[in-house]
Formats: C-alpha cells, structure tokens, sequence
C-alpha cells in the first residue's frame, strides 16, 4: 500500500535546523548558524563543516526532506565540491567524503558540483548519486564516487533564484532520491533502489567540503517524516532488522570474497602434475602414431 505521512520530527529533526529544536543538533568545522539557515561552508576555499543529530533514529520506514541552496562567486565548473546527507552510524567524524569520514556504516546521498574525473565527458554535473556502505568501501574522490554508486542524475541546483529541495525515502526497503529544483513544486525521479538494509539507530548529519574551489553550502531546512506503512507477512519477514547495511544482488568492487593466495606447495603440486600429464599426454599421442603408421604400411603391402 502507499505511505501514509505521519510525524514530523522524529528523530529530533524537523523544523529549521537552527531555530528553537537547534538543541537536538551538534556544528562541527566551520559550520556556522544564521538567521534562516546554517551555513555547511562559507564560499571560500578548503572550508568543512557539517551539522549532525544527536538522536539516533530508530523510525523503520521515514523520508528526509532537505531544503538546501548552493550559490557562489564561482562561474560554471570552478566551483566545489557539494554536499552529503547522511544515515550513517558515526557521527560528527571529519573525512574526505564531502567533509566526513570514509569507509562510513549506513548510506550517503552526494550532491557533487565539481567532476574530478577529467576523462569522462557524458556525465554532467552537478550529479546526485547514493552509496551504502558496510564499513569496507571506499568512495573514490577522483572518479567521483562512480565505482560504488547506486544510482544518479544530473541536477542543475547551483545559483538559483527559486527553492530547491530533495527528499530522501526509505520506504520497504525501497531507497528513492526525489529532487525539486526546477521551481514547480514537483518532484522528479532521480534514484531508485530497491532491496537497500539500512539497521535502525543510525544519525542523520549532512557535511560539505570546499577546495581550491568554494560555494556556499546553505541548509534551510531538515524535516524528517516518519512513514506508517501496511505489511504482508512475507515483507515483515523480508524487511526484518539488520545489523548490517546491505544492497541485495549488489556487485561492487571489494564486495566479492579475496580468493586465499595459494601456498608454495600447493602451486608445486599443481604444475608438477600438469607437467606429468602433458608427457603422458604426448607419449600415448607418439604410441597411437606409431601404430596408426604400422596400419597404414600394411594397408600398402
């Protein structure tokens, strides 16, 4: 069945986050509070600065809503680097994944404004992709994050005269990443994932990170909505508690098990047999000649 919107704020989000809630809600790095918003970074270069709940979220089905605006000085392409929302089980830990830290637990949703992969030319930016994480990955800053995304779109968000918001849903183990940012009040597909575990009691944060480029990374607000859906017996059985996070049928590198290097005697014993049966193999081929060509003298006699 659908989702049906029920409390607002649970989890301590909701609200601007630097108004009266603000209480719930920790600044790290050069995140600053403002009248309206709170500035991640300022537009100025290798600037961080993050701002994290301090409750953690134990919500089984949910959808965030982020109310953002990023504008600078900077003309198209010299501007950095974006920012990341986060449900992760670590918080308020500086890193270089847009300001927080890598090899993180839980999921990071990236609005990247600046492509560091030079090579790749079909790709436009700004570019929202997802990650989950079971600790193991690394996101690869100079591919942009590409070996272990799992889904994205272009998104047009720098500079704008009118709102921009993307919403993030977890419903059934569905993630979906909506975005609204063209000023029409609608929202349009950008990510969609089904089987995605995500454990309860994650904290939700979001960080950004400049460079030798800069914006202004602002967060108007952050609304988090606890969603009440029915389900069969098969899904409660399905969506039961992880501990983990983890995508089903997911192959991303790392993700496979190293196969064990092979001992010495192992590869001995396996090249000393091969050895064996390719001799073998040639004298039995040199008997079976030899007699084909006894038969064939005799055929001419």
């Amino acid at each position: 069945g659908t989702a049906v919107r029920t409390s607002q704020w649970a989890c301590g989000a909701g609200r601007g986050v630097g108004s009266a809630s603000s209480g719930l809600w920790d600044l790290l790095g050069n995140a600053m509070v403002m009248t309206q918003f709170i500035r991640l970074t300022p537009d100025v270069q290798s600037k961080q600065g993050a701002v994290w709940n301090r409750v953690p979220c134990y919500l089984r089905d949910w959808e965030m809503q982020v109310h953002f605006k990023i504008h600078g000085q900077g003309k198209k392409n010299l501007n950095g680097d974006g920012f990341a929302i986060w449900y992760t089980k670590d918080r308020m830990q500086p890193g270089p994944v847009f300001g927080s830290k890598d090899n993180f637990l839980g999921l990071g949703v990236f609005v990247d404004t600046y492509p560091n992969e030079e090579k790749q030319q079909e790709r436009v930016f700004p570019y929202i992709s997802a990650m989950v994480n079971n600790g193991s990955l690394t996101y690869d800053h100079d591919r942009d994050g590409r070996p272990t995304e799992l889904g994205g779109c272009t998104a047009m968000v720098r500079n704008l005269n009118h709102d921009t918001f993307l919403v993030i849903r977890y419903v059934k183990r569905r993630l979906t990443v909506l975005i609204d940012i063209d000023g029409k009040h609608e929202w349009r597909d950008c990510i969609d994932v089904p089987g995605v575990h995500l454990p309860r009691g994650y904290y939700f944060g979001t960080s950004s990170v400049t460079g030798d480029l800069s914006d202004n990374h602002d967060i108007i607000s952050l609304k988090l909505y606890q969603l009440t859906v029915e389900r069969t017996p098969e899904e409660e059985k399905r969506d039961r508690e992880v501990f983990l996070p983890v995508v089903d049928n997911l192959k991303l590198p790392g993700m496979e098990a190293p196969l064990e290097p092979m001992s010495g005697l192992a590869l001995f014993l396996i090249v000393f047999f091969s050895l064996v049966a390719i001799v073998f193999a040639i004298v039995i081929g040199i008997i079976i000649y030899n007699k084909w060509q006894e038969q064939s003298r005799k055929h001419f006699y």
